[in-house]
């Protein structure tokens, strides 16, 4: 054969062979995109409203992280109760008619003056904020 006659059969096989690797690739491809993908941009936080009993539950166990020891916790009401080294802090737990839940930690007489930070800090921790 002569290098002309290869040159042809080469040239023949060189656009079948591209012309099925490429329906291959968009064979491969057909199926994804029939599959959504939803770019959230990094460091995107998506909110959504925090339920009463989380807020409550993450409330009592942020007062336990900081060591307080509960003597009231009532959801009936929203009330949390604790004391640590003879202070108490209480929190109050309020659904609003729009479904959001508002938390307010108080404190007249905490010996220590960073804990009511500390226990907001251990609140949100438990929130996922």
């Amino acid at each position: 054969m002569t290098s002309r006659g290869k040159r042809q059969r080469r040239m023949a096989t060189g656009p079948v062979t591209r012309r099925v690797v490429l329906a291959s690739v968009c064979a491969c491809l057909l199926p994804l995109a029939g599959c959504p993908y939803y770019a959230v941009p990094a460091g995107t936080v998506v909110m959504t409203p925090a339920s009463y009993d989380r807020s409550f539950a993450a409330a009592a166990g942020a007062m336990r992280d900081e060591g307080l020891a509960l003597t009231v916790q009532d959801p009936g009401t929203g009330t949390i109760a604790g004391t640590i080294d003879g202070g108490t802090v209480t929190a109050n737990v309020h659904q609003q008619s729009d479904g959001s839940v508002i938390v307010q930690f108080n404190s007249a007489d905490a010996r220590d003056p960073t804990l009511m930070q500390r226990i907001s800090r251990s609140y949100d921790r438990r929130m996922g904020r």
